[in-house]
């Protein structure tokens, strides 16, 4: 079954999907935040599995609130969960704000990305409504330590999580995998990953699909660090791993200390091809910020050979419909710039 459709149309189908009996599988798509989409087949047991596995580790099952695109994995888990519960999901959409879905559908929990929750917590209404929630995850890309201690600070239950279309949603809540996952690491810092909620494969991709599910593994993008108490650390994608003048340079890393500058509301790290540097290091912020204040900030934590070549301001960063910053349409910034 291929998620289309209105908000309405996805719920209905999958609450009609979820409890059935037949072999026909799940169809997501990715984001696309970095190239072309891949639709990622899953399994109705890979699905089930991610939804009592989540429920274990939250304590209960309860309603959801949907505030994500319902076509991408982490809203349509949002879907599956609440009717897992017996719940149909309140929408989001079909109030006027947040604080009025909360009065309106009693929720028990709601999965959002940084951007939403960065927003939400500048209203006083909203903070109220977060607070009366047993459970927030979020998740859907790099988390600012800041955006965190403020949430928390405010009174609203935060649970990190991390995972993707291949693993039915997330897998890691606050650093620790979810019951039957496996977590393991590769000679280059290459995550993998195993267990029931694993996907199929990659429709009308078989060569991709072997090179990644190997050994009842799924072979990650990303480089990560697993500590001895089996917490995970994602250091960021390899791909964004920028080699700069001989030197490698974990964009993640740098973007992460750019958001913690008092002048910076949001940020992005990325390497453009660059004849000299054979990539450079350009950093895209949402503030006010010169390229010789950026390169202070950045070398004040890290080594100087990290430091942003440039640095482009914007208004805003281009996100996707899933609340992911749109990479491939900032490289097309960066290279006209």
């Amino acid at each position: 079954m291929d998620l289309r459709g209105s908000t309405a149309e996805v719920v209905a189908a999958l609450s009609q999907w979820l409890p059935g009996s037949d072999d026909e599988p799940l169809v997501v798509e990715t984001s696309g935040s970095t190239g072309k989409p891949k639709r990622v087949v899953l399994s109705r047991r890979a699905v089930l599995s991610s939804v009592t596995a989540t429920a274990r580790r939250l304590g209960r099952e309860g309603r959801w609130l949907l505030a994500l695109p319902a076509a991408y994995v982490a809203g349509a888990q949002v879907v599956c969960r609440s009717v897992a519960a017996g719940e149909p999901p309140v929408l989001l959409e079909e109030h006027p704000s947040l604080a009025a879905a909360v009065e309106a559908g009693r929720p028990t929990y709601l999965s959002l990305v940084p951007t939403q929750l960065h927003r939400m917590l500048d209203d006083a209404e909203d903070v109220a409504a977060l607070r009366s929630l047993r459970t927030v995850l979020l998740g859907g890309g790099p988390i600012d330590p800041a955006l965190l201690t403020r949430a928390r600070a405010a009174g609203v239950t935060v649970v990190t999580t991390y995972g993707s279309a291949e693993t039915a949603g997330g897998c890691v809540y606050d650093g620790v995998a979810l019951d039957d996952v496996g977590l393991a690491t590769e000679a280059d810092g290459r995550l993998r990953i195993s267990g029931p909620m694993l996907f199929d494969r990659y429709d009308g991709d078989e060569r991709l699909t072997g090179e990644v599910l190997v050994d009842g593994w799924f072979r990650t993008a990303d480089a990560a660090r697993i500590g001895e108490d089996g917490r995970l650390q994602v250091l960021g994608r390899l791909d964004d791993m920028v080699v700069t003048g001989g030197v490698n340079v974990p964009a993640p890393a740098v973007a992460r200390r750019l958001q913690e500058h008092p002048e910076v509301r949001a940020a992005e790290v990325l390497g453009v091809a660059d004849v000299e540097w054979g990539m450079r290091l350009v950093a895209f912020v949402v503030g006010d910020l010169t390229l010789a204040e950026a390169r202070e900030w950045v070398a004040e934590q890290h080594p100087r050979s990290w430091a942003p070549r440039q640095v482009v301001v914007l208004e805003s960063l281009p996100m996707l419909a899933n609340g992911k910053v749109d990479r491939v349409q900032l490289a097309t910034v960066a290279a006209s710039r």
